[in-house]
């Protein structure tokens, strides 16, 4: 872009932002760069050297002003970007199908919308609620900050086209970002088969709303585009001709969770819980859920349980990262608790610690090991509610995972006569995984509850955990023995991950663009015998379309061990995922101990090689 065009770009954004506050900075910075200032045009020039992109994962970037920021001319356009996309399906719809009022009226067509507590995202749920109420839909808009399930939920309930969820998820404090959802007639048409109703967009639809956008935008800065209407305003007020979704919804959520769980056959309720929100939206939805399944003694970690965008104790929000839980854990040694849950910020994610004998320590469980015990639990209760068989003669019950968590569910599901299923990364994938009945990715997501909720839910997740965790102490059993137990069965399965930042996001491809044109032909001294590029290539067993295409290599060694790496779709990092297996001699504790102790070692040495490779 020349000198004249980006300052005349500047201009013209400014005078299509409503917000007075990054109106403001633009303007300062412009008036700056006009006068010369070297350093303001610099400033202006990363703020505009492209656009968010829109992906699956929607919108999540850093608040600010520009194109490459999330702000509230960033959602308007991207909110009717997505309208545009959704009348014209919905129009061509119409034509198609043999019932056709199912998708005639305009006045039929609905969106729900949700936002968590981190800054501006209320203002820019708002700014989405105008733009759709403006278009003649039926808008329902949650009444305050929540969890992102609970959206999630509520496009079934409400049988929406669309859903949006305005969250940074686990992101840094200055984050925030845009989900979208399809439900309804919408879904339906795009997805004969009816698994993606309520689920997050999946490729090629992402494609086809990031065009749509890119068409607004194109229109907005058009030579002859008409000056703009709208006058910046400090605050964006709940929109009027509305409908909000208040407490008969949370409680709705509740009664629904309530029903997972099997007060027969695991009535046990003698357990000490911690619990911490991370300043996010969980802690009411958790807490509340908790009390009213029996668990009595749920202490929750104070400094953290209100929603707070500045996230005081946590810069990286994150239950995952190293340190975030250190106020759960001083919490639990103070009360002398069984167990640590935490949610992430808009509680779809659960973390755990338990207390480890052994070490005479806490320590905080891995997503596989969460996900390997709340699939054995669920392989042996069964489905935890009715509903989940989607497939006409179809009748066997699936659990799945994402391709980089464990192998471990799977052999476990082999073992146990249970359908399992290895997708792509995200939910937006395990959610059309037909007849599933559980869900898990490492990045501690878990979904006990697909009938109901399309999505990762760490609240019912915290829930069923809870039951589970309060059986084990009723037989005299510990998490840790129960992982000792599964691997006897299944097999020592020890992951761990190796991150590559980057300073910029176009970094990322080339590592992995590196990588595929000199693959390793062994790994920590192990044979490579076997290679996957799921950028040409569908994962073992699966049809490859362009829709699925995914920038990540699979590694396989001769001993039987994994290695995956990818780009981080929501951060400028590159994630190697590691897996070191090894066979117990027998199923007693001493030989199960020794087979973890040689896949530690492998782990080590297999991080230690790839730190080498991708440097």
């Amino acid at each position: 872009m020349s000198h004249t065009d980006l300052l005349s770009t500047v201009q013209r954004w400014i005078d299509l932002d409503p917000d007075p506050s990054t109106r403001a900075e633009l303007s300062e910075l412009l008036s700056d760069a006009r006068s010369g200032e070297q350093n303001a045009y610099d400033t202006l020039e990363r703020l505009f050297a492209g656009r968010l992109a829109f992906g699956t994962a929607g919108l999540r970037a850093e608040l600010g002003p520009g194109p490459l920021r999330m702000n509230r001319l960033v959602v308007r356009q991207t909110a009717v970007g997505l309208l545009k996309y959704a009348t014209a399906t919905l129009e061509g719809a119409t034509a198609k199908v043999d019932n056709p009022q199912d998708v005639q009226a305009a006045g039929a067509r609905r969106i729900v919308i949700g936002f968590d507590a981190r800054y501006q995202s209320d203002e820019f749920a708002y700014e989405t609620a105008e733009i759709f109420r403006d278009a003649g839909w039926a808008v329902h808009l949650f009444d305050r900050p929540g969890p992102t399930p609970l959206l999630a939920r509520q496009v079934l309930v409400q049988d929406a086209e669309v859903g949006v969820m305005v969250t940074a998820s686990h992101n840094p404090p200055r984050d925030n970002g845009y989900k979208v959802y399809l439900g309804g007639e919408l879904s339906r048409f795009l997805e004969p088969d009816g698994l993606g109703v309520g689920a997050q967009i999946v490729s090629p639809v992402d494609k086809e709303i990031a065009a749509t956008i890119a068409e607004v935008v194109a229109e907005d800065f058009a030579p002859d585009a008409p000056a703009p209407a709208a006058v910046p305003a400090p605050e964006v007020p709940t929109p009027s001709g509305v409908q909000i979704i208040g407490e008969d919804a949370r409680q709705s959520y509740q009664r629904e969770a309530l029903q997972l769980l099997d007060p027969q056959s695991y009535p046990h309720r003698d357990l000490s819980i911690v619990y911490t929100a991370m300043h996010g939206v969980g802690g009411a939805a958790a807490t509340d859920l908790l009390y009213a399944a029996g668990f009595a003694d749920v202490i929750p970690v104070e400094e953290q349980f209100a929603p707070d965008p500045a996230f005081p104790t946590a810069d990286f929000p994150n239950p995952e990262e190293a340190g975030a839980l250190e106020l759960a854990l001083r919490t639990a040694r103070e009360h002398d608790a069984d167990l640590v849950l935490a949610n992430d910020p808009d509680a779809d994610r659960l973390s755990a610690a338990v207390y480890d004998a052994a070490a005479d320590d806490w320590r905080q469980l891995s997503g596989d090991e969460i996900g390997a015990l709340l699939g054995r639990h669920i392989i042996e209760r069964g489905p935890l509610r009715t509903g989940w068989q989607n497939q006409p003669g179809d009748t066997t019950p699936v659990i799945g995972n994402s391709v980089v968590s464990s192998r471990l569910l799977g052999k476990l599901a082999a073992g146990r006569g249970v359908g399992h299923e290895e997708t792509l990364t995200g939910f937006k994938w395990l959610a059309r995984v037909p007849n599933l009945v559980f869900g898990y990715e490492e990045a501690i997501g878990f979904d006990v509850d697909p009938v109901h909720v399309r999505d990762k839910d760490g609240v019912s997740a915290a829930l069923i955990f809870s039951e589970l965790m309060a059986d084990l102490k009723a037989k005299g059993k510990t998490a840790i023995g129960a992982l000792d137990e599964i691997a006897a069965e299944a097999g020592v399965h020890v992951t761990g991950q190796l991150t590559i930042r980057v300073d910029d996001l176009s970094q990322l491809g080339q590592i992995t663009a590196a990588l595929r044109k000199n693959p390793p032909t062994e790994i920590a001294g192990d044979v490579v015998v076997d290679s996957l590029d799921l950028s040409t290539a569908g994962l073992p067993g699966k049809e490859f379309t362009e829709a699925k295409s995914t920038d990540a290599l699979i590694f396989l060694t001769a001993g039987g061990h994994r290695v995956i790496v990818r780009p981080s779709g929501t951060e400028p990092k590159v994630k190697c995922y590691l897996e070191a297996v090894a066979e117990p001699a027998s199923a007693a504790p001493n030989a199960v101990a020794a087979a973890r102790e040689t896949a530690e070692s492998t782990l080590s040495d297999l991080r230690a090689a790839m730190q080498n490779i991708l440097a």
